[in-house]
């Protein structure tokens, strides 16, 4: 099977619509055999009290790039993936802008993936650390 980036990228943004990741803009815009990337914009629908990026939204889209990544590892047909563990660090404020989360596979399992996810503004600093666990279980049939 060959890789084709704009196929995964525009399958992965058609996926957000009328979901979490459509309220949060978070759009996917760059892939690899190995990795996936996503942007979110930091303005005060995902502020804290304080006026900073709120921590839920930073794991939001850390968990949203990394599980969507997970599936491009699985015969979505047979399988779907499940976030079972999620841990992030929170290493600087963001008040305005854009935040990147980058996606790289740790361990790709049959039954589990772990990914590392960074969580990146415009200049390359690093706003949040992140850990993924996804679970690969049977499709259900609905």
């Amino acid at each position: 099977m060959t890789f084709d980036k704009d196929k995964i990228i525009k399958k992965c943004n058609e996926m957000c619509q009328n979901t979490l990741m459509q309220t949060l803009k978070i759009e996917f815009i760059d892939a690899g055999e190995d990795f996936l990337v996503a942007t979110m914009p930091v303005n005060p629908n995902v502020h804290q009290p304080m006026g900073l990026l709120h921590g839920g939204a930073s794991v939001a889209l850390a968990e949203s790039v990394g599980s969507a990544a997970s599936m491009l590892f699985v015969n979505s047909d047979v399988s779907e993936i499940r976030g079972i563990e999620i841990s992030a660090n929170h290493l600087k404020a963001k008040r305005e802008g854009i935040v990147t989360g980058t996606a790289r596979i740790v361990h790709k399992g049959r039954s589990i993936h772990l990914w590392e996810i960074k969580i990146t503004d415009e200049e390359n600093n690093l706003i949040s650390l992140c850990k993924l666990t996804n679970m690969v279980l049977p499709k259900r049939k609905i």
